[in-house]
């Protein structure tokens, strides 16, 4: 009878211990190993940048992405397209108006499976003031543990929106037409969370 009862009570230590199968679980955005990368055209070519602080939380569960909730802040004046001139006009009036508008924010609203380890998420950007929905693809790159054991999950995000939609249309016109910059911005996201217990 002593040693039922010692099973039991085993039994029930170990399922109270165990992992519990489709638990979401809330992750903190780890910026030292994610990006946050944006492309915009600039006459014939490309500029790349991105913004080096940003922090935001993910709560997620592999086995019901659908109830996945994302919600981040991004500094606006950590903005680096590795030339400071450019870098202090992008934080000025012309465009992102830092003094004014310190913060970008993203929250979800919700998560569309589309294939494997494929979603869709919408939710809404504030940006220089103005929100406006947007929609990600995002690709889950799967988890694992690091050096001391917590575990991290993994992400890439991809977008793309009309800055004058938030309010951002500075621009040059060229002498033989055209423009400097280009109205759509290519963002880019690669984002590693690690677990909060």
């Amino acid at each position: 009878m002593r040693a039922i009862i010692r099973g039991t009570v085993l039994l029930a230590a170990a399922l109270l211990l165990a992992p519990v199968a489709g638990r979401a679980a809330t992750y903190e955005i780890d910026a030292v190993h994610s990006t946050v990368g944006f492309r915009i055209r600039h006459l014939v070519g490309r500029v790349n940048g991105q913004f080096t602080k940003f922090a935001g939380t993910i709560v997620f569960d592999a086995a019901q992405p659908t109830r996945a909730r994302v919600n981040a802040t991004i500094e606006a004046a950590s903005i680096n397209t590795a030339n400071e001139r450019r870098d202090d006009h992008l934080r000025g009036a012309d465009f992102f108006d830092v003094e004014k508008y310190p913060t970008l924010t993203f929250v979800s609203r919700k998560v569309t499976p589309k294939g494997k380890g494929r979603f869709q998420i919408q939710g809404d950007l504030t940006m220089r003031g103005v929100k406006r929905p947007v929609v990600m693809n995002a690709v889950y790159n799967g988890s694992g543990q690091d050096q001391q054991g917590r575990r991290r999950i993994g992400f890439t995000a991809t977008t793309r929106l009309n800055r004058k939609d938030y309010a951002i249309s500075w621009n040059q016109t060229l002498d033989r037409g055209g423009a400097v910059l280009g109205d759509e911005v290519e963002i880019t996201l690669e984002i590693e969370a690690v677990e909060q217990r």
